[in-house]
């Protein structure tokens, strides 16, 4: 194929390509029954492996969740910081009860 050739013979070189992969792929020998079952057979194997992570991932997520959640309630559940007043107050009651033992 050149910038010379005419339209009319691009038009041939391409149906002739076109014969030659359809002869091609009409050569092809068929599929074994036995090799198609086994092809099906290693799919199924595959996506249940799949699945199998997909859920193992899927209920790791929720462990973790669930411990986030619980790490949340306890932080939630801690009492708030005392203020300055009573912890003056607790530091001179043990003073007190020191001097109270002495």
């Amino acid at each position: 194929m050149s910038h010379k050739d005419s339209f009319q013979d691009r038009i041939n070189s391409a149906a002739q390509a076109r014969e030659k992969a359809l002869a091609k792929l009409k050569a092809k020998p068929p599929l074994d029954e036995k090799v198609v079952a086994e092809r099906i057979e290693r799919q199924a194997q595959r996506e249940a492996k799949e699945a199998e992570k997909r859920e193992a991932k899927r209920a790791a997520k929720a462990a973790e969740d669930a411990a986030l959640e619980a790490e949340r309630a306890s932080k939630a559940a801690t009492p708030a910081p005392k203020t300055e007043a009573e912890r003056k107050a607790a530091r001179d009651a043990k003073y007190a009860a020191r001097k109270a033992r002495r």
